[in-house]
């Protein structure tokens, strides 16, 4: 199956409650909280960059409440660079899988 056959539009507002649009390229656990990492949509094309040439991935820790789901930014550049490695293991597992 192609990456693309699982990717799901989410859209996020930001700090001015703006509406910011992400293709959903994977949710995991790390180190017991769980991560999603997105990839923005351009909004001039309407379309995703590849994140394997441009390296453009968003990560943000989900946090459960019983509002529903909150997306937390992760701004910490170490836990960046641990995840970002992460899902790099985690992408490369799946394509094995393939």
């Amino acid at each position: 199956m192609e990456y693309e056959e699982y990717v799901e539009e989410v859209v996020l507002l930001d700090e001015n409650g703006e509406a910011e649009r992400f293709d959903h390229i994977l949710t995991f656990l790390y180190e017991g909280d769980r991560y999603v990492a997105l990839e923005p949509i351009s909004e001039e094309e309407g379309e995703t960059e590849d994140f394997e040439e441009e390296g453009e991935v968003v990560f943000m820790r989900i946090e459960r409440s019983e509002e529903g789901d909150s997306y937390i930014p992760v701004d910490n550049e170490i836990l960046l660079d641990e995840l970002f490695s992460h899902f790099l293991e985690l992408m490369d597992e799946i394509e094995e899988e393939e």
